[in-house]
């Protein structure tokens, strides 16, 4: 450092960051690129607040119901015997407790965040790499972890939606194109479908702004980078997602993804 230069200033939380980036990422990344130093907390931070919004709306929507809704019962209910109904109805009260509403769906989506984020990382810096990017893997990180921003915005949104309906959304994104009571390989296409929305494309939008700003790569090899890295990154993360969401009926539990 030169004499008389001031030293730079590391600060852990870069709020004033937040607004910039998402109106005008271009200029905002350039910034963040030449901090060259970790601002990933902030956004991480962020998503991982969200993440925990539609968790606790629901469960408060279902705590005060006193009941998990009418997508628990199977279809055919109606027809069981007394003591089957009884049986099943004393089975399902085991998954109205705070572990069942609260502890495991937040567990899970602080994991798909953190997990997310390592995933992204980790993956487009391999990718931007083999395609001839020189990118260091805190730049990268700190890439991926901004450009989740949008995920936290769907997340308020869906916190603001189960609230004001006070049930759970059926068919988040495009997973309404398959069955709420499906298994199996199924059920694990439908968490990824569910995670693909106008939010999910404004995050690749973002990703592709954030390894441009990077440097070292043609448009296409961008392209290529984020193309490979959402789809590895869909399919890793909706495997806890899927985990969760079978067990008790836990449909709250969607992959926040990167």
């Amino acid at each position: 450092m030169a004499a008389g230069e001031a030293p730079r200033t590391r600060r852990a939380l870069r709020f004033g960051l937040v607004p910039r980036l998402l109106l005008r990422p271009r200029r905002t990344y350039g910034e963040i690129v030449a901090l060259d130093q970790p601002s990933w907390l902030t956004p991480l931070l962020l998503l991982s607040i969200a993440a925990l919004l539609p968790v606790l709306a629901l469960g408060h929507v279902r705590s005060a119901a006193g009941a998990l809704g009418p997508e628990s019962l199977p279809p055919d209910f109606q027809y069981y015997t007394p003591d089957q109904q009884a049986q099943f109805m004393q089975a399902l009260d085991s998954t109205r407790s705070p572990t069942f509403l609260y502890l495991l769906p937040g567990v899970g989506a602080l994991a798909v965040v953190w997990l997310g984020w390592l995933i992204t990382g980790a993956v487009a810096h391999l990718a931007s790499t083999l395609l001839g990017g020189r990118s260091t893997s805190l730049s990268v990180l700190n890439v991926a972890a901004w450009s989740g921003l949008p995920l936290a915005l769907r997340a308020i949104v869906r916190a603001a939606f189960i609230l004001a309906a006070h049930r759970a959304i059926a068919g988040p994104g495009l997973s309404g194109f398959i069955a709420t009571d499906s298994t199996g390989l199924t059920l694990f296409a439908r968490q990824v479908l569910g995670t693909i929305d106008l939010y999910l494309i404004w995050h690749i939008i973002l990703l592709g702004l954030g390894l441009a700003a990077l440097g070292g790569l043609t448009r296409g090899k961008v392209v290529a980078a984020v193309a490979v890295t959402e789809v590895v990154a869909l399919l890793v993360q909706a495997i806890p997602a899927a985990i969760l969401a079978s067990l008790a009926g836990l449909t709250i539990v969607r992959p926040f993804l990167f």
